[in-house]
């Protein structure tokens, strides 16, 4: 006997990948830890994380939703205004530096910059620039919109049973003035650049998984139990500022973040990974679940990752792909970065 005897079908790339209909394939997860129905769980990240909270409602999973929009708001009023995506109102988290320092801020281990952009006669918050497409009347009620927000991610940071969080970049840009860092480029969603005073950082893998591994350490201070569920988005970036071609730059981006998640999970019990990365770029998918950008993951995709979540949540078989849920919403409808692609050369 020899170890490779005795592993399961699964495990071997020939009946797992090779020989079943790509639609087909299945058990691609196994989660290290249950969820219960009624176990509150918290979703935040890149745009891709935008469909996990709702493929946990529709399954009847108990998806915390911290900052529920006001009541008079149509869909789209909501959805224009970042209510719904995610737990709380942040915007997409693309990076693992910027959810640390959202965490830093609600959990007062530092206090956020006051700063406001002026829009015309409006303000806009600098870390949350695309979430009030009309801006704030003054700084001081961008402030106290943005208070709102750290309180509803501190609830639902100490409520959660699991938080699931998808990162998507690498590429970040600091603020030498205070070391913060903004969530897409100043000068692109909103605000001005300024060359003097924003750099750009492109994260290594040291760097990404100490900042993963604080932002844990911070949320279970004050919350113990909590289990942590990482994803990588499948979404290639739009535009890279390190000078290089933007294939290659995909790939370290990808390469960083899918390293780092899966230290994490080799480190720690609590710690699990969903490989939506994966079922979205596998080499057998022959890039299916990409539009004509080649970018942006179709609904088809959307759906076919989401039925693989939730089969591994309710550890039942894949459903087949004739069951798939049509009016899944591609990605780029609440990507930020996606406007970069306004300033690529025609």
């Amino acid at each position: 006997m020899n170890p490779y005897q005795s592993l399961p079908v699964r495990s071997f790339w020939r009946p797992a990948v090779a020989e079943p209909e790509p639609l087909d394939i299945e058990d691609v997860w196994t989660p290290k830890f249950a969820l219960g129905q009624d176990d509150p769980v918290v979703t935040a990240g890149s745009c891709f994380a935008a469909q996990i909270g709702r493929a946990l409602l529709d399954s009847g999973m108990n998806w915390l939703d911290a900052e529920p929009a006001p009541p008079g708001l149509t869909r789209q009023q909501r959805q224009d205004r970042g209510y719904g995506a995610f737990s709380f109102r942040t915007g997409n988290i693309y990076t693992p530096a910027v959810l640390r320092q959202w965490l830093s801020w609600a959990l007062g281990h530092a206090q956020p910059p006051e700063e406001a952009w002026p829009d015309g006669d409006r303000y806009v918050d600098p870390f949350r620039p695309a979430i009030e497409p009309d801006g704030f009347a003054s700084p001081a009620e961008m402030l106290r919109a943005r208070e709102v927000t750290l309180a509803a991610i501190r609830t639902a940071v100490t409520t959660a049973s699991c938080l699931v969080f998808t990162m998507g970049l690498t590429e970040a840009w600091r603020d030498t003035a205070d070391g913060t860092v903004h969530p897409t480029c100043p000068g692109t969603v909103r605000g001005t650049f300024d060359a003097e005073r924003y750099t750009l950082h492109n994260f290594t893998f040291v760097e990404a998984h100490r900042d993963m591994t604080e932002a844990i350490a911070m949320a279970r201070r004050v919350n113990h139990g909590l289990r942590i569920l990482l994803t990588v988005s499948p979404q290639p970036l739009t535009a890279t500022a390190t000078g290089g071609h933007a294939l290659p730059a995909n790939g370290y981006t990808k390469s960083v973040l899918r390293a780092v998640a899966g230290q994490l999970a080799l480190e720690d019990p609590d710690v699990d990974y969903f490989p939506s990365y994966e079922l979205i770029t596998g080499p057998v998918f022959g890039g299916r679940f990409f539009g004509p950008n080649q970018r942006t993951v179709t609904p088809e995709g959307v759906d076919f990752v989401m039925r693989h979540f939730v089969a591994g949540l309710h550890h039942r078989p894949t459903q087949p792909h004739s069951a798939r849920d049509t009016t899944a919403r591609s990605t780029d409808a609440a990507c930020e970065d996606a406007v970069l692609d306004y300033y690529s050369p025609r």
